[in-house]
């Protein structure tokens, strides 16, 4: 039996901090205020959330695919607070499985790590 997309176990602010920490060469803050929480590769943000009301994690994404994901999920809207052409807002609390979430989280990071100069990567491997 395939569980609805409601009763898909959701993943939780710890989780996505330990993912978002496993990544090489990341770094957490809360740059903004004492609520948000940052991870950054190479000084860039990649992921943001609240720490105090978690329901969810800001990412980078492509433009185009923020529009597909959007209009596949209910819980994926453009990013709160964010440049909505590149941020995608996901909402752990919805119909977005722990899978997507995880390979959204991928994706951010990657977007965010191949647009870093070439000399900053460089610099992080070698570190």
């Amino acid at each position: 039996m395939t569980w609805p997309r409601r009763f898909i176990e959701m993943v939780n602010l710890e989780e996505i901090r330990n993912y978002c920490l496993s990544k090489p060469h990341v770094s957490e803050g809360f740059p903004f205020d004492e609520e948000t929480i940052v991870f950054k590769v190479g000084g860039k943000m990649f992921a943001l959330s609240d720490v105090n009301s978690f329901e969810g994690i800001n990412l980078k994404c492509d433009p185009d695919r923020s529009v597909e994901l959007q209009e596949s999920y209910m819980g994926i809207r453009p990013g709160y607070h964010m440049n909505k052409k590149h941020w995608i807002t996901v909402n752990c609390n919805a119909d977005v499985s722990r899978e997507e979430v995880y390979r959204l989280i991928d994706t951010s990071y990657a977007l965010v790590w191949n647009g870093l100069p070439k000399k900053v990567r460089n610099e992080l491997e070698m570190g």
